[in-house]
């Protein structure tokens, strides 16, 4: 059996916008809202934009702290789009919900431009799969609105020259480096761990069993793995019956230090979430 690192939860006072998130408290969960016709598990559902409405409003109404709203599929294989064509879809979603509900709206985009344009539609934080390594312009962009950005651990492949951990942790202090020379302050740098890219299934696994470590960079940490491949190999089931594995990582992730999870299934995850942190934090 993997040796599990606990961590004993640091305690971060995150400002989004006029929202504070006591992370180290509890879990945290952000709800995924993805306004996109090709996305994995529910590609082309909220893609009308009262659809998209809707479901942020039963997402908040389950438990959601965040809504993370998405334009463009980072699923593998997909295709790119414009940041043209990713503001038309994100836009309008992010100007209603910042009127119609009251917790931050996170905005999944790796493009600087769709993130000046969100944050200055009101969006309270960015969440950039490439870590804001694929954008030179996305440092500036969340530096200037003074918000919260999540950094992805990604890559093209899935070959690591060195131990995989050491390698995230490598990806992420040159993203912290990135962020704080642009004026991000580094209370405000989260950090993903990126499960499903740039990883096998069994790499999945590997670094799930391993969370723990990345507490040593002294962040935030978020971790994305609703629904995924990992759990569809480990279960032998489709995207839409993985709630269940997903509990099981939420728990997992808990355990190891996670402050916030991103997830399709809002109120089964809030409820394992909160039996977790009665057990782990003593909340």
């Amino acid at each position: 059996m993997r040796n599990i690192k606990l961590n004993l939860h640091r305690r971060i006072d995150l400002m989004c916008g006029r929202y504070e998130l006591s992370l180290g408290k509890r879990t945290y969960i952000m709800g995924i809202l993805n306004v996109t016709p090709d996305s994995f598990s529910d590609g082309g559902k909220f893609i009308d934009l009262e659809k998209a409405v809707k479901q942020a409003k039963k997402m908040v109404a389950e438990g959601a702290d965040i809504i993370d709203v998405g334009g463009e599929s980072t699923r593998p294989g997909a295709h790119e789009v414009s940041a043209e064509e990713e503001l038309k879809r994100v836009l309008p979603v992010v100007q209603r919900l910042v009127k119609e509900i009251d917790v931050p709206i996170s905005v999944d985009t790796y493009k600087s431009e769709v993130a000046e344009e969100a944050l200055r539609a009101g969006a309270h934080m960015i969440n950039d799969v490439w870590g804001m390594q694929k954008d030179p312009e996305m440092a500036s962009v969340v530096a200037k609105y003074g918000v919260p950005v999540i950094v992805m651990h990604n890559q093209k492949g899935t070959e690591y020259q060195g131990d995989i951990i050491e390698e995230i942790c490598k990806f992420f202090r040159k993203s912290i480096q990135l962020g704080t020379a642009a004026g991000i302050k580094r209370e405000k740098i989260i950090l993903d761990p990126g499960i499903g890219f740039g990883k096998t299934p069994e790499q999945n696994i590997l670094v799930m069993s391993r969370l723990g470590e990345l507490n040593d960079l002294g962040h935030p940490i978020l971790l994305g793995t609703s629904r995924k491949s990992m759990i569809g190999k480990i279960l032998d089931l489709p995207s839409g019956e993985r709630v269940e594995g997903t509990l099981a990582t939420t728990v997992m992730g808990i355990i190891q230090g996670v402050d916030i999870v991103r997830v399709h299934d809002v109120k089964e995850n809030m409820r394992a979430a909160k039996v977790a942190d009665a057990i782990v934090r003593g909340e």
